[in-house]
């Protein structure tokens, strides 16, 4: 049949790639979200617009006497249908059989292809699948449309998707006067996309911000509400942006009430080229400390809504709320999931480098502010001194802790600047509570010497202070771990000279205690870090710090755990009196149960019950009997 007779009759073809199978797995496989369909018809009626204004830069003719682009959604509830209509470049017979008729074609892959390098890169469409997903709301779907270029003509493609389609002339009074109208019969299971809340919804979480505004006509045409303005405010300079549109954008990405802590506004060309508006809270979410550790950044392709889940910040920056729009990174065929491919993990070290270096801005530049901000995400930050060994050094700039030099922050370089004389190494004390650490034995020593102390409360500086080598060529020590190195730095008062008497009396009542323990403890001896207690426990130098040992003991509760080192203050008065009974030989039965009852003192103040607590009462009941008797 000739060409001319064919489209005057119109006729119906066969989808192409065996388009019966691959319209099912289209409907029950590829899409996981109904509400999806409308965001690729959405996408694809912005880029028929968007493929029109590029054309008409060199063909003003095509716009005619209609600049305005939109995109129209018109609910009929009684019928139970919905039409998405737009102005854009329209389609021809040929064009509706080529992009509508074979699954994988895209018109706008071809137009892409076509066009010198840099240019279409705001059009969206880059499968030729999208349309297809409308098929898992509707029973039949139908297009009518009018070419730009030959607005003399319309036509009508039609199908219910199993096996064939239609394309015939359209009358031109029932088609848009430029452009596309695709027009869906709900299934009963989908008439919920007929009512206006649902599209007002729908259109709210994935395509809010397409470069086209989305009008919504209701009444039979009578009332057109505006749904979306076809801006984005990522997308504008940032000296175009309002303190109130941030505001504004804030809380729509956040859902968060508070000012943010810290705004980021930037648009990266170059090799990758995506736009960034990200928002640093002042106040925890509240799922800051969930489990899965999700990151709550919406990424966007041109303005299209993809994902809250893409993996681009590492989940020691889940705080941060806001968007990345990618104008070139590849999706998989549904655009619901990310290919693997390098360009995520390289937009996110980038994302996270900014993000460090201002915050580490704010900190040098308002230190209240950072503050503030510090006490509600430190604890988070901090896990990638952990997890991110190649971010430590820009981590420890921005790093906080509490320490022993006063109630406020102190940066590391504040820590370094003030080290005492001959002091090498970098203290810091584990704890579950500040106000318990800061009342630990432990302490004493390095107080007495003028030594800052780190008081490290978070579960995670557990784990980060075991892996880190250092801060400027001065390794972490922890002080209750291993043997004390406080001898060469000199008290802050004056120092009594050495009594090698009474050190050899300690010894002595060292390797009496050793005996009496057993295998409660590793070692016995004199300590440097005790001023006003009688006894500590530290850890030995090769195993776990104290602390550490209980985080891992609650997780593995059979393991067996290093005994601890007892060390005793030797110039305390009980310890004194005891060495010299140990030296003499007397009051074997006193030594064996100071023993006890010293080591049980030191498991209380380490926080920890005795090891025998029955055992341990009988002693002290023995003991107040002896004495009141």
């Amino acid at each position: 049949m000739p060409e001319t007779e064919t489209a005057a009759a119109g006729e119906t073809r066969p989808f192409g790639a065996e388009v019966a199978r691959l319209l099912h797995l289209m409907v029950h496989s590829v899409y996981t979200d109904r509400d999806i369909f409308l965001r690729e018809l959405i996408s694809n009626a912005a880029d028929a617009c968007e493929r029109l204004r590029t054309l008409a830069l060199d063909r003003p003719e095509l716009l005619a006497a209609d600049s305005a682009f939109r995109i129209v959604l018109v609910p009929d509830r009684t019928a139970g249908t919905l039409a998405v209509e737009d102005n854009g470049i329209g389609m021809d017979r040929q064009e509706m059989i080529d992009n509508l008729g074979t699954i994988a074609r895209s018109g706008t892959r071809a137009f892409v292809e076509s066009l010198r390098p840099g240019e279409g890169a705001g059009l969206i469409g880059q499968f030729g699948v999208g349309f297809y997903s409308a098929f898992m709301v509707a029973s039949t779907v139908e297009v009518v449309s009018r070419p730009a270029a030959r607005p003399g003509e319309a036509w009508r493609w039609r199908s219910d998707g199993k096996g064939d389609f239609t394309v015939e002339p359209a009358d031109p009074a029932n088609a848009p006067a430029r452009g596309t109208r695709v027009v869906l019969k709900l299934t009963d299971e989908a008439r919920q996309y007929a009512e206006e809340a649902t599209l007002e919804r729908v259109v709210a979480t994935w395509s809010a911000h397409v470069p086209v505004p989305i009008r919504l006509r209701l009444g039979g045409g009578a009332v057109e509400k505006t749904l979306a303005d076809g801006t984005a405010l990522w997308r504008k300079p940032r000296a175009e942006a309002t303190p109130a549109q941030y505001a504004e954008a804030y809380r729509q990405l956040s859902g968060n009430f508070d000012e943010p802590a810290l705004t980021l506004h930037y648009r990266a060309e170059g090799r990758h080229e995506y736009a960034a508006l990200l928002f640093v809270p002042s106040q925890k979410p509240f799922d800051l400390f969930d489990p899965e550790r999700r990151t709550r950044v919406k990424l966007y392709v041109r303005r299209v809504f993809i994902t809250d889940e893409a993996p681009l910040l590492p989940a020691w920056l889940r705080f941060v709320r806001g968007v990345i729009d990618s104008e070139d990174l590849p999706l998989n065929i549904s655009r619901e999931m990310l290919q693997k491919n390098p360009l995520v993990e390289q937009i996110g070290k980038a994302v996270a480098n900014r993000l460090l270096s201002e915050l580490e801005k704010l900190s040098a530049d308002d230190s209240a502010k950072f503050a503030t901000l510090w006490e509600a995400f430190g604890a988070v930050l901090k896990e990638g001194l952990y997890e991110a060994p190649e971010r430590r050094d820009q981590l420890f700039r921005i790093a906080r802790f509490r320490s022993t030099a006063g109630t406020g922050w102190r940066s590391l370089a504040d820590y370094v600047k003030d080290l005492r004389p001959n002091q090498t190494r970098i203290y810091y004390l584990l704890g579950s509570d500040e106000a318990a650490a800061r009342s630990s034995p432990h302490l004493e020593g390095f107080r007495k010497r003028g030594v800052e102390v780190l008081v490290l409360t978070d579960p995670v500086d557990a784990f980060w202070v075991r892996t880190a080598v250092g801060y400027e060529g001065k390794p972490f020590q922890s002080v209750t771990q291993g043997g004390d190195d406080l001898s060469a730095i000199p008290l802050a008062g004056e120092e009594p000279p050495p009594d090698a008497a009474a050190d050899s009396a300690v010894a002595t009542l060292a390797a009496r205690f050793r005996t009496t323990l057993g295998d409660r403890v590793s070692a016995v001896r004199a300590s440097n870090r005790l001023s006003d207690s009688a006894v500590c426990l530290v850890a030995p130098e090769l195993g776990p710090d104290r602390e550490l040992e209980r985080i891992l003991a609650r997780h593995r509760p059979l393991d067996k755990r290093v005994a601890p080192v007892l060390e005793l203050n030797p110039v305390h008065p009980l310890i004194k009196a005891l060495a010299a009974k140990a030296v003499a030989g007397e009051a074997q039965a006193v030594l064996d149960d100071a023993a006890i009852l010293l080591f049980g003192q030191a498991c209380i103040l380490d926080g920890e019950p005795p090891g025998d607590p029955a055992d341990f009462g009988a002693r002290i009941a023995r003991l107040l009997n002896e004495r009141l008797g």
